[in-house]
């Protein structure tokens, strides 16, 4: 696994360290750790991916896998959960920079950590209805938009079949004026879009939809020509 792996509930646990570590106006000098995370000075979000990466292979799957459709698998007493496989690097860590006093209160913030974890990754999905923006989320103008569906409609019994995404995910739209909705759908077939540009952000990294979008902020909207 590289330093960070692609698991959105791995990326969850790291942003949950480092709301602990705020939380406890934690900002210790991350010089000297182990060697598996070496280099220049550290910041707070390092500092989080390294404990997060440490930590990560040590918990439960249903943990690793916890989502809003697999809470039920969770237990529902997280103090239960025992936490004796915490790794040495994790506790010595904490403990090394002043943050914990011991391996005890190491898994004492640990467990407070995966509460808040369990909240996160588990949250129900938003509605998408009110998500609704008031710019096109690609060219940023604002003009009357239209809802894209991000898992398109016609995918949506394979994506399930398939395990693409959960249930709770089919619905995600993005609010796009009419000539980027167009595009959207020119650049990359259903299914393409289903499995690879099924958020905003993705559509946004390739360079075809960058250039378009750029083109379309400065176009003025209503204007006829000729």
């Amino acid at each position: 696994m590289g330093w960070l792996s692609d698991s959105p509930q791995l990326l969850i646990l790291k942003d949950c360290l480092a709301r602990r570590l705020l939380s406890c106006h934690v900002y210790p000098e991350l010089r000297n750790l182990p060697e598996s995370a070496q280099g220049e000075e550290l910041e707070l979000a390092d500092f989080s991916a390294f404990l997060a990466q440490e930590v990560w292979p040590t918990l439960p799957p249903s943990f690793r896998e916890a989502s809003f459709e697999t809470r039920s698998a969770l237990p529902d007493d997280l103090d239960s959960v025992p936490l004796d496989s915490t790794p040495v690097s994790f506790v010595d860590t904490l403990v090394s920079y002043g943050i914990t006093a011991d391996a005890e209160g190491a898994q004492t913030l640990l467990r407070k950590v995966l509460a808040e974890y369990v909240s996160d990754a588990c949250a129900a999905p938003p509605v998408w209805s009110s998500t609704r923006a008031r710019e096109c989320e690609i060219c940023e103008r604002e003009i009357p938009l239209t809802y894209h569906h991000l898992i398109p409609r016609a995918t949506h019994a394979k994506a399930l079949k398939k395990k693409w995404h959960p249930a709770s995910m089919l619905n995600a739209v993005a609010w796009l004026c009419r000539p980027c909705h167009t595009v959207v759908h020119q650049i990359a077939t259903n299914e393409e879009l289903a499995r690879s540009y099924h958020s905003v952000d993705l559509l946004l990294e390739r360079e075809d939809i960058q250039r378009w979008g750029k083109y379309a902020s400065k176009q003025r909207f209503g204007v006829r020509r000729g």
